[in-house]
């Protein structure tokens, strides 16, 4: 008996023991597990070979229609017969798979769907509508990504400051949102690796006590990301973090939290989804302004009156011109009520629009691989400090604004920054105003919801809503979260206007290879999550190599063209003029400082639908956001080669170089 005894107390405290190692076991397993990094893997689609004689064959990527097709595309859905193609367009349809006979049927047809906004959520719905089957238009009175879905602050981010709000505040909507926004953003990164990627950032602590504080946030941050996570949050000591980020204000640093969330290139994004959307069949069009709605004899809308803003910038005469769809979806972010009254005129206003500043400043004020977020400033709002093409990204604030197409980041609010910016910075470091590259201001379209009693309760995320005539309007949210917004407005599309979606049949070869299957089975569900865009097919993290020994590309350029463009670089490069040089052999750079090209311009030009100078030094490359001055300096030769590409008269060439100076006063350029 005393034997039995004396085994189980020896016995007892080594279960316990074995229990407590495998249980920490298992956490530090599921802690440091295996991920799948996206972009860590191999293209699916290998480089190109060189041939016989030495030649080498760029990948053959399918082509969008031209912009002029898109055009006539949309004046068919009313019916016109008046529509004669271009000699380019007829050019075009040859290299591509399309079949006339059914293709002209199904475009004197009305649309099923007509999307006002080119933005995040517009483009994003014109992908999801596309792919389930159904005939989309997108049109924007501006460019793709020319409003706020460009001045982001160009984070992919559940939020931590929203999710610390929704535990204190016990609020589940808040909840809501961060759980969201974080299963999105790895669909983000899942179908754009070459576009964002994760990025860790650190939270100073101060105070011995905060680190359980923030050490308990951050990891349930972790937990609620779940398997959509990438790597686990985790502690510094003062030293560390120092190494780390050795800009830091040391005097007044116990230690730091570092979390991971994502990081992107919001206006390629932006493009890429458009292009995507137009690539599997949509039309697609930028600088189309919508001018009037259309309403039939019941008072139901049943098209729009359009305007093309681009033969008037050419001096010619355009007048308007109707086109028919089913539904009408308003997705055009802080001029969302503009359309609601074109619609209606007595309708209650649901914007509440809030400027966002954001400043640009050297490279030098940050790590390259670190960002940082200040959870304290002087009056409470959040400040983040990331790396960012090359530069360092500070913002944002939050101020009530008046909408304008280009708002101007103000000398208070720009000022703010840089003093919150000093508080965390070594006091060595001399914060000065003249390092500001580049300043600008993205207006966030803040909604009311107009069913809601409380009219002065915002809703911090989407709203979507339908007037007695029809329009279905989608406003609000984040960048985080447009596929999950795109998705639900979609599902309320074709309830709303009885459409039924279908698989597609003859799905486009977005790789440019039909070595492997594009994307997810095109059903007509909503597979958006599962369709890679347009330039990953053949990324990976080596791609640039490729690029460098088959070009003769500079490393640091070949490194930027893979990042931005994906597998398409090749085409990119392809398209650069030689240097003349030993090395590089090829891209002539549009600006000293940075990697932009030659070839990203003819690119622009020819397969994304750039039509001014400000769409290629803010959205197709990003100069204008990176260095107002550069940009400036970069512009005489961005106009002479979109004039070669577009034939611009003398007159054209002068009112891109008027229009492009007064833009970059919005970013920033001094006066």
């Amino acid at each position: 008996m005393a034997t039995r005894l004396s085994t189980r107390r020896f016995l007892r405290p080594l279960v316990y023991a074995s229990a407590a190692a495998a249980a920490g076991g298992g956490i530090l397993y599921f802690s440091n597990r295996p991920r799948n990094i996206p972009g860590s893997d191999p293209g699916t689609v290998p480089p190109p070979r060189y041939g016989e004689g030495g030649q080498l064959a760029p990948p053959r990527f399918p082509l969008a229609k031209t912009r002029e097709e898109q055009i006539t595309d949309l004046k068919k859905s009313s019916g016109a017969q008046n529509v004669e193609p271009s000699v380019k367009g007829l050019i075009a349809n040859l290299a591509r798979d399309d079949t006339g006979e059914k293709q002209g049927k199904d475009e004197a047809e009305p649309y099923d769907l007509l999307v006002i906004g080119g933005g995040a959520t517009g483009s994003g719905i014109a992908l999801d509508a596309v792919t389930r089957g159904l005939k989309v238009a997108v049109v924007d009175r501006d460019d793709f990504a020319s409003g706020t879905s460009s001045k982001s602050t160009k984070l992919v981010h559940g939020g931590v400051r929203y999710l610390e709000k929704a535990v204190w505040e016990l609020d589940y909507n808040q909840y809501k949102l961060v759980k969201e926004a974080l299963r999105e953003r790895k669909y983000f990164l899942d179908t754009a690796p070459h576009l964002s990627s994760w990025l860790p950032i650190m939270i100073p602590v101060q105070k011995w006590w905060q680190a359980p504080y923030f050490w308990a946030g951050t990891k349930f941050y972790d937990f609620l990301a779940g398997s959509e996570g990438i790597e686990s949050s985790y502690f510094l000591t003062k030293t560390r973090a120092m190494d780390a980020f050795p800009m830091l204000r040391k005097d007044n640093l116990f230690g730091a939290l570092v979390y991971y969330d994502g990081a992107h290139n919001d206006s390629r994004m932006n493009i890429s989804l458009a292009m995507t959307a137009a690539l599997y069949g949509a039309t697609v069009v930028n600088h189309i302004e919508v001018t009037g709605l259309e309403k039939d004899a019941n008072g139901k809308l049943c098209g729009a009156r359009l305007k093309d803003r681009i033969a008037e910038k050419n001096g010619k005469s355009t007048s308007e011109f109707s086109i028919k769809a089913k539904g009408i979806i308003n997705a055009t972010g802080p001029f969302t009520d503009a359309i609601r009254k074109m619609d209606e005129p007595s309708v209650q206003e649901i914007v509440a629009p809030s400027s966002g500043v954001h400043v640009i400043l050297p490279g030098f004020y940050s790590p390259s691989k670190m960002g940082l977020i200040d959870p304290s400033t002087s009056d409470g709002r959040v400040i983040f400090f990331l790396p960012w093409q090359g530069n360092t990204i500070a913002g944002t604030t939050d101020a009530p604004a008046n909408i304008v197409q280009n708002p101007i980041a103000g000398e208070e609010e720009i000022n703010w920054i840089l003093s919150e910016i000093r508080g965390y910075l070594a006091p060595d470091i001399n914060v000065r105003r003249g390092d500001v590259l580049a300043a600008w201001s993205g207006i966030r379209p803040l909604v009311r919801d107009p069913k809601s009693k409380n009219t002065e309760s915002l809703v911090r995320n989407h709203l979507i809503t339908t007037s007695n005539s029809g329009l279905l309007t989608i406003a609000g949210g984040k960048w985080t979260t447009y596929r999950q917004m795109a998705e639900e407005t979609v599902d309320e599309a074709l309830k709303l206007y009885n459409l039924q979606p279908r698989a597609l049949v003859q799905v486009p070869r977005i790789s440019g290879t039909e070595m492997i299957d594009d994307s997810a089975p095109l059903d007509g569900s909503c597979q958006t999550h599962q369709v890679r865009l347009i330039g990953a097919h053949g990324f990976s993290k080596t791609l640039f190599i490729n690029l460098v020994q088959h070009f003769g590309i500079e490393t640091h350029v070949a490194t930027h063209l893979a990042e931005s463009y994906g597998d398409r670089a090749w085409t990119v490069a392809a398209l650069s003029a030689p240097t003349e040089k030993r090395f590089p052999v090829r891209g002539v750079k549009i600006s000293a400082l940075y990697p932009f090209i030659d070839g990203e311009i003819r690119y622009s030009v020819r397969h994304e639908y750039a039509q001014t100078a400000i769409d290629v030094i803010a959205r197709r490359t990003r100069l204008a956001f990176l260095n107002a001055q550069a940009a400036l300096e970069a512009l005489p030769q961005v106009i002479d080669l979109m004039a070669q590409e577009l034939q611009w008269d003398p007159k054209r060439q002068e009112r891109e170089w008027t229009d492009a100076v007064q833009f970059l006063a919005s970013m920033g350029l001094a006066r």
